[in-house]
């Protein structure tokens, strides 16, 4: 792992998918990617996290999938949000903002 990079905290995983796939349509790696480049480098998803949270995510509804071509032309799984994707990128929003102001409120006190 990189200098920069940390590991993800349980939970948040879900929540940079959807926040990464935004309006748009991924493939997989391309998903990795992006969370890669909205964080900044701090997290990279191992495609070994990342396949199955799509898989597990597209099975609640929150990601719907087609095939299609890649950039380089192979064969790639692309991910949408869903309408009930976009409500659970709401509520994870929420919860994260919670827990990350107690936690910075926790490391603020004496």
């Amino acid at each position: 792992m990189g200098r920069n990079q940390t590991n993800l905290v349980q939970g948040t995983l879900d929540l940079l998918i959807l926040k990464a796939i935004g309006d748009g349509e991924f493939h997989g790696l391309g998903i990795g990617r992006r969370v890669e480049q909205i964080t900044r480098g701090t997290f990279k998803v191992r495609p070994g996290s990342l396949f199955p949270a799509l898989h597990r995510m597209e099975e609640a509804g929150w990601l719907a999938s087609f095939w299609g071509d890649s950039e380089n032309h192979r064969r790639a799984r692309y991910y949408r949000r869903t309408r009930e994707g976009e409500r659970q990128l709401g509520v994870e929003t929420e919860q994260w903002t919670t827990i990350s102001r107690a936690i910075a409120s926790a490391l603020k006190a004496n």
